[in-house]
């Protein structure tokens, strides 16, 4: 098939931004997509797999689904039936589990003795440090839970994650975990909380099932752009400063290695994330099992060790990374207009995004690309 004649799309990235436009338009315009990415396989990081085990394993670290958007999730329940998220994650503290976000009984263990809600905000308020503005996570958390809760719980965890100080953080770093005065254990606040019965992958796969598009894995955009012209757009989704050549240098990021142990046992851990602030070289340690709720004899746990180099997955927030991804903002934008390539998602936005907020992204950009062609 000569592709430079035939293809209306050209999407670079399989993940989920990718997914959506050309589910999208191939249901709505019957367009024709091509979608391409490094991997051999589709889903970004939210790729799950079954392992020799036969476990339904998380290759690139826990997704969570979750989200507020009725729009969202009836989007995706065409392609997938869902199960109840079970998201409890525990903090390993001086020997002892606590629940996670901190909650009444994180404070009530920790500080061995009883709240209410208003008593523990009250506590929590003659322990904060006064910041009017708060400059950096250090100075968000201090503000919010002062020193003691601050360094057995946020401290450690941070800097292993990020290999830097939270006082050269954002405040958007720490302050992305909520602090709860009830006794709620679920990881995350949100109106939906499910995952996809049979996983990313399947759902992702029903997506673009149609005729009208096709994947290439291993394949680098480089190598192949040369190759296709696409009649619509080009949808980039990969980072935005390998797009130009590091032009004015990398953007930072944090990559993680994962190491994995199975166990003859139903289950290891008493829930699905563990987190070590203080202890291991690892930041976690991930039972998805208690997630996919798999009837199986063995388990496996991931273990997350962060690390500098490798595929990018968080982006470092701070004022210099933020200056540097704005000059790469500005050749996207005039990189639209002139050449109609639309950078979206978590790499070429250089933003940290949950799986709901990038299928809303792709609901957003399919739906621009389409008005923009109608009035051209």
């Amino acid at each position: 098939m000569n592709l430079n004649s035939n293809v209306d799309l050209l999407i670079v990235g399989a993940g989920p931004v990718g997914c959506t436009i050309a589910e999208r338009a191939s249901t709505i315009r019957d367009w024709r997509s091509v979608i391409i990415d490094k991997r051999d396989h589709i889903g970004g990081n939210c790729h799950d797999c079954t392992n020799e085990h036969g476990q339904l394993i998380h290759k690139y670290g826990p997704h969570y689904f979750r989200t507020n958007q009725d729009e969202v999730l009836n989007y995706l329940s065409n392609f997938t039936d869902w199960i109840p998220g079970n998201y409890v994650v525990k903090s390993s503290v001086n020997g002892s589990l606590y629940p996670f976000p901190i909650n009444l009984t994180t404070l009530e263990k920790f500080f061995n003795k009883s709240f209410t809600e208003s008593e523990a905000r009250s506590f929590l308020e003659d322990l904060s440090l006064e910041f009017e503005f708060p400059s950096n996570s250090e100075e968000f958390i201090l503000s919010r839970l002062g020193r003691d809760l601050y360094e057995s719980f946020y401290l450690g965890y941070t800097k292993k994650q990020w290999d830097l100080h939270p006082k050269d953080l954002s405040p958007s770093v720490c302050g992305r975990i909520p602090i709860r005065f009830d006794r709620g254990e679920s990881y995350v606040n949100a109106k939906h909380q499910c995952i996809p019965k049979d996983g990313y992958t399947s759902l992702f796969s029903k997506m673009i099932s149609s005729e009208n598009i096709q994947f290439l894995g291993n394949t680098d955009f480089n190598a192949i752009k040369q190759n296709f012209l696409p009649k619509v757009a080009t949808i980039y989704t990969g980072p935005i400063d390998e797009y130009f050549d590091y032009c004015y240098g990398k953007l930072p990021w944090r990559s993680l290695a994962f190491e994995w142990k199975t166990f003859e046992e139903q289950f290891v851990q008493p829930c699905v994330q563990i987190n070590f602030p203080n202890e291991n070289l690892y930041t976690r340690s991930v039972e998805i099992k208690h997630v996919t709720k798999q009837n199986l004899d063995t388990t496996s746990i991931s273990y997350e060790f962060p690390k500098s180099q490798g595929d990018p997955f968080y982006p470092i927030p701070n004022e210099s990374s933020s200056s540097l991804y704005d000059k790469y903002r500005i050749l996207a934008q005039k990189e639209t207009e002139n050449s109609k390539v639309f950078f979206v998602g978590r790499l070429a936005e250089f933003t940290y995004i949950n799986t709901d907020e990038a299928i809303l992204k792709g609901l957003e950009t399919f739906d621009k690309i389409s008005t923009l062609n109608d009035t051209t």
